[in-house]
């Protein structure tokens, strides 16, 4: 096997981008690894990797091992003889995987460190309303996000960015980014920036920690940017939440709800947070600490995701009531 060959490891469709921009600049990926086939959607059919179904479309063959400290998978990595490792969007890699290639292995992470390492980049660089991220190249070591970095580009962040936008945006950014640092440590030219710890200004750097329920949830308690920012990092996946109070035929109900798609605008105010101002029609206004979030897309649980005017039409003989977190 050549001495310029590459192992490729990654699974969803953040990784399929630069796996093509590899090939496609002619550099040997002489095998991908990914997760095995799962179970997926609402039937539970197994399912490849998109990163699979990449590799088998371009030929390469690949390797879905259940465990990546197996000696029998680390073998077959040995008897690739593989020069360099890259990593996009996979699992925690051993030391026995990412210092097993000559030239060390490098991972693709979508922020520029060290800003925002951890699980969930793209989501809290929205959720803190920022203007500027983008994507790090860097050598993989004992510690998560914290290798010597190789390159960088940076990436605006519209003021109406969600992270389904800027995933795609960051995914298009990384992949010649990927071809770029693979060239260079290829042919020896790579340089290895180390990465501080504090900002120049010795203030601690903001982390990406993985998105989790309690992340999810609304507070109306909360300045109208700042709900504005987590819907939008949020957004279309996992989703901000809340929950609805509606009286229907004099009894109360409580509705779950993801909100998909708002706007928030700062206003004086003597309302009670949470209280509710609609139209019945085309507004659907919730009271927040300073102002007002207005909601445009939204989904009710169990149902399909919907503009607010859909579902106004659907509780129009309901007394709206409040927004916040209840026992159903």
């Amino acid at each position: 096997m050549s001495q310029q060959s590459i192992v490729y490891m990654g699974t969803p469709q953040f990784a399929v981008a630069p796996l093509r921009a590899l090939v496609g600049a002619g550099l040997h990926v002489a095998a991908v690894v990914t997760t095995p086939d799962r179970p997926m959607g609402r039937g539970q059919r197994i399912q490849p990797s998109a990163v699979k179904l990449a590799a088998n479309e371009l030929g390469i063959p690949v390797l879905q091992p259940d465990r990546l400290r197996d000696p029998q998978f680390i073998d077959q990595l040995r008897a690739i003889g593989p020069a360099l490792g890259i990593v996009v969007a996979f699992r925690m890699l051993p030391e026995a995987i990412w210092a097993l290639p000559p030239l060390g292995t490098f991972n693709l992470h979508a922020s520029l460190l060290p800003q925002y390492r951890g699980a969930a980049p793209i989501n809290w660089a929205i959720i803190n309303g920022e203007t500027r991220t983008g994507v790090t190249t860097f050598m993989l070591n004992h510690q998560i996000d914290t290798g010597r970095v190789i390159m960088q580009e940076a990436v605006d962040i519209a003021p109406d960015e969600t992270a389904g936008s800027l995933h795609d945006k960051l995914m298009l950014a990384g992949a010649p980014l990927v071809v770029q640092t693979a060239q260079q440590l290829l042919c020896g030219g790579a340089r290895f920036t180390p990465q501080p710890s504090t900002l120049p200004d010795g203030s601690p750097l903001r982390e990406a920690p993985k998105i989790f329920a309690s992340t999810c949830a609304l507070r109306w308690e909360r300045r109208a940017a700042e709900l504005y920012n987590q819907v939008r990092g949020l957004s279309p996946y996992p989703a901000a939440h809340t929950q609805l109070e509606l009286r229907r035929n004099g009894k109360t109900h409580i509705v779950s709800l993801k909100v998909l798609n708002a706007w928030g605008y700062p206003a004086n105010h003597q309302c009670a947070v949470g209280q509710i101002y609609t139209d019945g029609k085309r507004q659907l206004d919730v009271v927040c600490g300073d102002g007002f979030l207005r909601i445009h897309g939204l989904q009710p649980a169990g149902k399909k995701p919907m503009p607010v005017e859909e579902f106004l039409r659907g509780v129009n003989n309901a007394e709206l009531l409040r927004m916040g977190s209840f026992d159903a």
